[in-house]
């Protein structure tokens, strides 16, 4: 038989940690989230805030859109920052939570009207990025 080698983390891939968001500055200063994100549309805070807004008024497809579109965002910040498509994105660190609140919206939105693979897929990817989140989300 061969040899066998080892690469890698043998615990799986590194976490991303991705940088501050520049719109976060602005929200927690109470700017209007539809103005952030018109301003800063590749924030994904800015699009989870208008989601979870938009779920609590009870406007379910608006929230799907708006989660959707931060949940994007948030993939593309994502893979610009290293992630291959599975390992860790701790809710600890703070920038990291635009994403995971985009990701909790759209299971919530999609769990709203009904669209059961959704559902199930995005629960287990937020599970995949950190059990955390699900957790600190009320999910």
């Amino acid at each position: 038989m061969g040899t066998m080698t080892l690469s890698g983390n043998l615990l799986g891939p590194d976490p991303t940690y991705l940088p501050t968001d520049p719109a976060a500055a602005e929200l927690a200063g109470g700017a209007a989230a539809d103005a952030v994100a018109a301003a800063h549309p590749t924030s994904s805070l800015a699009w989870a805030l208008l989601a979870e807004r938009a779920l609590t008024d009870g406007a379910t497809i608006t929230a799907y859109a708006y989660a959707r579109t931060g949940y994007h965002r948030g993939l593309d910040q994502l893979r610009r920052n290293g992630w291959k498509g599975h390992g860790p994105v701790p809710w600890s660190h703070e920038p990291n939570r635009g994403f995971l609140r985009a990701l909790a919206a759209l299971h919530r939105a999609a769990a709203a009207i009904g669209e059961t693979d959704e559902v199930e897929r995005t629960r287990t990817f937020l599970d995949e990025c950190d059990p955390v989140a699900a957790k600190e989300l009320g999910l």
